[in-house]
Protein backbone atom coordinates (compact mmCIF):
# COMPACT_ATOMS: atom_id res chain seq x y z
CA UNK A 1 0.00 0.00 0.00
CA UNK A 2 2.78 2.44 0.86
CA UNK A 3 4.50 1.86 -2.47
CA UNK A 4 1.32 2.67 -4.38
CA UNK A 5 0.63 5.74 -2.24
CA UNK A 6 4.17 7.07 -2.68
CA UNK A 7 4.13 6.58 -6.45
CA UNK A 8 0.64 8.07 -6.78
CA UNK A 9 1.61 11.05 -4.64
CA UNK A 10 4.78 11.81 -6.57
CA UNK A 11 3.38 11.18 -10.03
CA UNK A 12 -0.13 12.61 -9.63
CA UNK A 13 -1.05 14.41 -6.42
CA UNK A 14 1.84 16.85 -6.03
CA UNK A 15 2.04 17.87 -9.72
CA UNK A 16 -1.75 18.21 -9.95
CA UNK A 17 -1.91 20.30 -6.80
CA UNK A 18 0.75 22.72 -8.00
CA UNK A 19 -0.80 22.82 -11.48
CA UNK A 20 -4.33 23.56 -10.29
CA UNK A 21 -3.27 26.27 -7.84
CA UNK A 22 -0.93 27.93 -10.35
CA UNK A 23 -3.65 27.69 -13.00
CA UNK A 24 -6.07 29.48 -10.69
CA UNK A 25 -3.75 32.47 -10.79
CA UNK A 26 -3.29 32.62 -7.03
CA UNK A 27 -0.50 34.94 -5.95
CA UNK A 28 0.87 32.47 -3.40
CA UNK A 29 0.07 29.26 -5.27
CA UNK A 30 3.46 27.65 -4.59
CA UNK A 31 3.23 28.49 -0.88
CA UNK A 32 -0.25 26.97 -0.63
CA UNK A 33 0.57 23.88 -2.67
CA UNK A 34 3.84 23.44 -0.79
CA UNK A 35 2.07 23.58 2.57
CA UNK A 36 -0.39 20.88 1.51
CA UNK A 37 2.36 18.73 -0.02
CA UNK A 38 4.46 19.07 3.14
CA UNK A 39 1.60 17.74 5.29
CA UNK A 40 0.82 14.86 2.96
CA UNK A 41 4.47 13.97 2.47
CA UNK A 42 5.00 13.82 6.24
CA UNK A 43 2.22 11.23 6.44
CA UNK A 44 3.70 9.20 3.58
CA UNK A 45 7.23 9.39 4.98
CA UNK A 46 6.24 8.39 8.51
CA UNK A 47 4.10 5.58 7.14
CA UNK A 48 6.96 4.35 4.97
CA UNK A 49 9.37 4.49 7.88
CA UNK A 50 7.03 2.56 10.19
CA UNK A 51 6.13 -0.06 7.58
CA UNK A 52 9.77 -0.58 6.60
CA UNK A 53 10.82 -0.96 10.24
CA UNK A 54 8.02 -3.42 10.92
CA UNK A 55 8.86 -5.52 7.86
CA UNK A 56 12.57 -5.29 8.61
CA UNK A 57 12.09 -6.69 12.12
CA UNK A 58 9.60 -9.37 11.07
CA UNK A 59 11.88 -10.49 8.22
CA UNK A 60 14.15 -12.05 10.84
CA UNK A 61 11.31 -14.15 12.28
CA UNK A 62 9.46 -15.27 9.16
CA UNK A 63 10.82 -18.26 7.28
CA UNK A 64 9.90 -18.22 3.61
CA UNK A 65 12.26 -20.93 2.37
CA UNK A 66 14.31 -18.45 0.41
CA UNK A 67 17.90 -18.41 -0.54
CA UNK A 68 20.16 -16.41 1.74
CA UNK A 69 20.86 -13.85 -0.98
CA UNK A 70 17.14 -13.10 -1.41
CA UNK A 71 16.68 -12.70 2.35
CA UNK A 72 19.68 -10.39 2.60
CA UNK A 73 18.52 -8.33 -0.39
CA UNK A 74 15.05 -7.99 1.13
CA UNK A 75 16.40 -6.89 4.51
CA UNK A 76 18.83 -4.42 2.91
CA UNK A 77 16.05 -2.98 0.74
CA UNK A 78 13.81 -2.53 3.78
CA UNK A 79 16.65 -0.87 5.70
CA UNK A 80 17.26 1.51 2.80
CA UNK A 81 13.55 2.31 2.62
CA UNK A 82 13.44 3.06 6.35
CA UNK A 83 16.57 5.22 6.17
CA UNK A 84 15.39 7.18 3.15
CA UNK A 85 11.91 7.89 4.50
CA UNK A 86 13.40 8.84 7.88
CA UNK A 87 15.99 11.15 6.32
CA UNK A 88 13.32 12.69 4.10
CA UNK A 89 10.94 13.32 6.98
CA UNK A 90 13.15 14.25 9.90
CA UNK A 91 16.11 15.88 8.17
CA UNK A 92 15.31 17.18 4.69
CA UNK A 93 11.66 18.17 5.21
CA UNK A 94 12.43 19.64 8.63
CA UNK A 95 15.16 21.82 7.14
CA UNK A 96 12.88 22.87 4.26
CA UNK A 97 10.20 23.92 6.76
CA UNK A 98 12.80 25.95 8.69
CA UNK A 99 13.94 27.66 5.50
CA UNK A 100 10.40 28.51 4.43
CA UNK A 101 9.73 29.95 7.87
CA UNK A 102 12.95 32.00 7.85
CA UNK A 103 11.98 33.62 4.56
CA UNK A 104 9.28 35.61 6.34
CA UNK A 105 7.19 35.90 3.19
CA UNK A 106 5.57 33.29 0.97
CA UNK A 107 8.13 31.45 -1.14
CA UNK A 108 6.50 32.80 -4.31
CA UNK A 109 7.67 36.28 -3.32
CA UNK A 110 11.27 35.31 -2.50
CA UNK A 111 13.83 35.96 -5.22
CA UNK A 112 15.16 32.81 -6.91
CA UNK A 113 18.66 34.23 -6.22
CA UNK A 114 18.06 34.47 -2.45
CA UNK A 115 20.45 32.08 -0.65
CA UNK A 116 17.56 30.64 1.39
CA UNK A 117 15.57 29.99 -1.77
CA UNK A 118 18.61 28.37 -3.39
CA UNK A 119 19.08 26.15 -0.33
CA UNK A 120 15.37 25.29 -0.37
CA UNK A 121 15.48 24.34 -4.06
CA UNK A 122 18.57 22.22 -3.47
CA UNK A 123 16.89 20.41 -0.58
CA UNK A 124 13.82 19.87 -2.76
CA UNK A 125 15.98 18.11 -5.37
CA UNK A 126 17.48 15.92 -2.62
CA UNK A 127 14.00 15.19 -1.31
CA UNK A 128 12.88 13.95 -4.72
CA UNK A 129 15.99 11.78 -5.08
CA UNK A 130 15.63 10.32 -1.59
CA UNK A 131 11.97 9.48 -2.21
CA UNK A 132 12.96 7.86 -5.51
CA UNK A 133 15.51 5.68 -3.74
CA UNK A 134 12.90 4.72 -1.10
CA UNK A 135 10.42 3.77 -3.82
CA UNK A 136 12.97 1.63 -5.68
CA UNK A 137 14.00 -0.06 -2.41
CA UNK A 138 10.34 -0.75 -1.59
CA UNK A 139 9.79 -2.17 -5.06
CA UNK A 140 12.77 -4.48 -4.66
CA UNK A 141 11.60 -5.62 -1.22
CA UNK A 142 8.05 -6.15 -2.48
CA UNK A 143 9.25 -8.14 -5.48
CA UNK A 144 11.41 -10.38 -3.32
CA UNK A 145 8.72 -10.83 -0.67
CA UNK A 146 6.09 -11.76 -3.23
CA UNK A 147 8.34 -13.97 -5.35
CA UNK A 148 7.26 -17.58 -5.13
CA UNK A 149 10.74 -18.83 -5.86
CA UNK A 150 9.52 -21.85 -7.76
CA UNK A 151 11.44 -23.09 -10.72
CA UNK A 152 9.13 -23.76 -13.67
CA UNK A 153 10.96 -26.96 -14.56
CA UNK A 154 10.22 -28.33 -11.08
CA UNK A 155 6.44 -28.18 -11.61
CA UNK A 156 6.49 -30.52 -14.64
Amino acid sequence: MWLGAAIFFGASVAPALFGVLRGAGLVNSNELAGSIVTRLLAFINRGGFEIALFLFVTAFFVERNRRALARVAEVISLAIMAMMTGVSNWIISARMIELRSSMGTPIDQVSPADPRRLAFDSLHRYSVMVMGVAIVAALVAFTIASWRGENISETN
